[in-house]
């Protein structure tokens, strides 16, 4: 099967939650600083989840390069994916509304550790699909950044019932990790002579 179809559904879908989170910010009354504040702590969630989606959504297009071809296994796992990412306006909203207490904080680590996993099946699934010695394969290797950020999210959510501000700085840091561009893709793209 081909792979446009995908491509194509996964990005509106994408597109859509970084509509529907920014809709469900609400502009405050008044007309100076202060009416900015109570709206921080909701701009801060929605900037962090923009980011997030923007990684996927890059990741996802940089890895949909290295793919040829696609299966019914691959479909659902990338559909799998989409869920988790459905549910980021949600937390996100939930999250600042409530100015970052325990359980929306937990619940937000929850659904990025969701997603994170259901990356790594969809992964997975493309390599089963193109082989162990394709491109796509050695292209992603041991995916150390992969398992270093499933590893923080799951310290991440038990630390929300602690001390909140902890899992919000790991969410933070698996952020910047991914903010740094990931080259295996485009590196082995290159080396096997494909434009980019």
């Amino acid at each position: 099967m081909g792979k446009g179809r995908l491509e194509a559904f996964s990005d509106g879908v994408i597109a859509i939650l970084i509509t529907i989170m920014v809709l469900e910010m609400k502009v405050p009354h008044g007309t100076d600083w202060a009416a900015l504040r109570p709206v921080l702590p909701v701009f801060l969630s929605y900037v962090l989840s923009y980011i997030y989606l923007g990684i996927y959504w890059n990741n996802h297009h940089h890895l949909w390069h290295a793919v040829k071809h696609v299966s019914g296994g691959v479909l659902w796992a990338n559909l799998h994916l989409l869920f988790w990412l459905s549910l980021v306006p949600f937390v996100t909203g939930w999250m600042g509304e409530n100015r970052f207490e325990s359980l929306p904080v937990a619940l937000y680590g929850v659904v990025l550790l969701g997603a994170a996993v259901s990356y790594t099946i969809m992964i997975r699934a493309l390599i089963r699909r193109h082989g162990r010695d394709s491109m796509l394969a050695r292209a992603i290797g041991t995916d150390r950044k992969g398992w270093i950020s499933l590893l923080l999210y799951m310290i991440a959510v038990p630390s929300a019932w602690v001390y909140p501000a902890i899992a919000g700085a790991l969410y933070v840091t698996v952020a910047v990790i991914w903010l740094v561009p990931d080259r295996r893709i485009e590196k082995a793209l290159l080396e096997a002579g494909h434009e980019l």
